[in-house]
């Protein structure tokens, strides 16, 4: 019995060893992922530094199209003039660099999933980064030139709009994460409906409530006009009914199940009534 009992106890401090091996392992691999990631980051921002007032000057384009003749944009910050500028191009590399992010992440998760999950994972990983991507251009090319036209427009006589380039980047950065995470919500309804937290068809019969919810998103996300809230919402509504469309194309086996959860609750009606 003592020999048995010191066997287990090897046993067990083996067991404990691997595990925190495994554990080590996991850390150093995922330290080696961050910095791949980083190093990328930083390529990209080294070689988009030198255009960095040209980045500047494509970005402040749709506002400085509608300001009133004579008007600029300012800088009231002392280090304004560099630090915009700087912080923008920052950004625009993390932007450039986000598949070679998210490629790291996927490789350090990938092992940990099952083949159908690869399978499904793949394409919903690509296509969130284009339905960001086009998030933005969206944003840049229709929702820009409306709401700075409009707000140009709604200044009061006498008042000369010159902005801020510091709040300026500020503003159109908020709008950018908001049109591009509004863009991802045919990724977010596939999702739902991958994990079996709903259905295609109880999400449709929630469309009163994501429509309304849309609108109130709207106020939220985007400054006070009624124009960018419209330009957000719409959108939300019109990827939702996207997102519902391609989980009954790519989830059909879900899709089946939440038609017949439906006939099930239709016959108990029924015999009910």
């Amino acid at each position: 019995m003592p020999e048995t009992g010191k066997e287990a106890n090897k046993q067990e401090e083996v067991e404990q060893e691997d595990q925190e091996l495994s554990f080590l392992q996991h850390l150093v691999e995922l330290r080696s992922r961050l910095l791949k990631a980083c190093v990328a980051v930083l390529v990209v921002l080294v070689a988009l530094l030198p255009f960095s007032r040209q980045l500047y000057q494509a970005l402040a384009a749709p506002m400085m199209a509608q300001l009133p003749a004579g008007s600029s944009m300012i800088a009231i910050d002392v280090a304004s003039p560099f630090l915009t500028p700087f912080k923008l191009t920052m950004l625009v590399a993390i932007m450039i660099a986000i598949p070679v992010v998210l490629y790291q992440l996927w490789a350090f998760v990938a092992p940990a999933l099952f083949k159908h999950e690869k399978r499904l994972a793949r394409p919903l990983l690509l296509s969130s980064i284009l339905l960001f991507y086009a998030g933005c251009a969206f944003a840049y090319f229709i929702v820009f030139p409306l709401v700075f036209g409009f707000l140009t427009r709604v200044a009061p006589e006498g008042v000369s709009v010159m902005t801020d380039i510091s709040k300026y980047l500020d503003f159109v950065i908020t709008l950018f994460m908001a049109f591009g995470i509004t863009f991802e919500v045919p990724i977010a309804t596939i999702i739902l409906v991958a994990t079996g937290i709903t259905t295609p068809d109880k999400l449709a019969s929630y469309r009163p409530y994501i429509i309304v919810g849309a609108f109130a998103l709207g106020m939220v996300l985007t400054p006070p006009d009624v124009i960018s809230q419209t330009l957000l919402a719409l959108p939300m509504w019109v990827l939702f009914e996207v997102g519902i469309f391609f989980a009954r194309i790519l989830l059909p086996e879900k899709a089946a199940r939440g038609d017949s959860e439906n006939d099930n609750n239709d016959s108990a009606d029924q015999a009910t009534s």
